[in-house]
């Protein structure tokens, strides 16, 4: 039995996809501004907060291999509703103060964050399948600008409300607006959707290829997240200011956003746009670390951009190279379960290299290194093929 289609719904469930977009980075841009003031405040050490910005993003890589199974049970609508339910009991959670409800709930938010990052993909080739890049770059770019919403107001939230806890409990809000918001989509699936077999992409290069993207850009970028404000506070900015900055990284992500996925999803490949973006945030990150501090502004919104454009153009790749909704999803799953558990690797290197080292030079080298690894995996993964089709190239 069809659903019924409203010549409003398409409307109505772009802005739902936008809420939800929106909710899917503070619970990880909202900790890096006050991680020093939470060390203070708790005792947590160097490897602590390492760990702090590390174990969310594994949290995010395995809650994407529940993608699947929440589809075939729940179907992609009422799936949404979930993941985000649960970004907001995470964000809560940290609100109650201490080190113990601090990890539970950023654990909790990211496999929110991890769900809702699987089933988005596959609900926009459903619904705007002749639109993906565009409605791609903008679900990103309103992603982008919630990170740097996390990112920009952390440190003055905590100052009105006189402490950590409670700024950090706060992002519950939005993300509860936008649970309300998507309970008119949370439908069930239609029976068609739901008995079709998905299909195993483990043997598949391509998959594999987009998957290792996927990963390394995101390692990047949760870099950036938790250790970009650290390392502008150690260089000799004020919290304050290293926020504003890390603010600023964010707010450059939208531009590029909105417009690398659609440019992207038009060309005959996307090698290219992979080349370039990287080579800028390579290029802004060596700035931020050794250049002067008087330029920290321009290199930190060219890096977002970098980061916002890297991230549109993987989530572009996952559509592009899938045939059809049910493999978009399968390549969702796949690339960013195996891919940000290979990504939460790198907020915890880049902080233990500069724990065993005191500076921050290993930790940049480890940042050029991860970069070039998705340059490597961008050759293939860029090019016009589909995942469950062999390549003639052999490649």
């Amino acid at each position: 039995m069809s659903r019924p289609v409203s010549a409003a719904r398409p409307l109505l469930l772009g802005a739902g996809i936008l809420l939800v977009a929106f909710n899917m980075r503070p619970a990880l841009t909202t900790v890096g501004p006050l991680i020093e003031t939470i060390q203070a405040a708790t005792g947590l050490g160097t490897r602590g907060a390492a760990l702090l910005n590390t174990l969310p993003v594994l949290c995010i890589g395995l809650a994407c291999v529940l993608g699947p199974l929440v589809i075939r049970r729940l179907g992609a609508d009422r799936g949404v509703l979930l993941a985000v339910a649960i970004v907001t009991l995470g964000s809560g959670l940290r609100g109650f103060g201490g080190l113990g409800p601090l990890f539970a709930g950023a654990c909790l938010a990211a496999l929110g964050i991890g769900l809702s990052g699987v089933l988005l993909p596959g609900l926009v080739k459903r619904e705007f399948p002749t639109q993906v890049g565009r409605v791609t770059g903008l679900y990103t770019m309103v992603l982008c600008l919630g990170a740097a919403a996390g990112a920009g107001f952390s440190v003055p939230l905590t100052q009105a409300a006189g402490n950590w806890s409670t700024a950090l409990g706060l992002w519950s809000v939005p993300a509860l607006v936008a649970t309300l918001a998507w309970l008119p989509f949370a439908r069930a699936p239609d029976p068609a959707e739901r008995a079709v077999r998905r299909r195993p992409l483990w043997r598949d290069r391509l998959a594999w290829q987009v998957t290792g993207f996927m990963g390394l850009q995101s390692s990047l970028a949760y870099i950036m997240f938790g250790w970009l404000p650290v390392v502008l506070h150690d260089r000799g900015l004020s919290a304050m200011e290293a926020g504003y900055v890390a603010s600023l990284m964010s707010i450059g992500q939208a531009p590029f956003a909105l417009v690398v996925p659609s440019l992207a999803a038009r060309a005959k490949d996307q090698r290219l746009f992979a080349m370039l973006l990287l080579g800028l945030a390579v290029v802004t990150i060596l700035g931020l670390v050794f250049g002067p501090l008087g330029l920290a502004l321009p290199f930190g919104m060219l890096l977002g951009g970098a980061l916002g454009g890297l991230f549109g153009l993987g989530l572009t790749l996952i559509v592009l190279r899938a045939r059809d909704t049910a493999g978009a999803a399968d390549l969702a799953a796949m690339s960013q379960s195996v891919g940000y558990t290979l990504a939460s690797l790198g907020p915890l290197g880049f902080g233990l290299a500069h724990d065993l080292t005191g500076g921050w030079g290993a930790s940049v080298t480890l940042f050029c290194l991860i970069a070039g690894g998705a340059l490597i995996c961008s050759f293939w993964a860029g090019q016009n093929r589909t995942v469950g089709v062999p390549d003639p190239r052999g490649a």
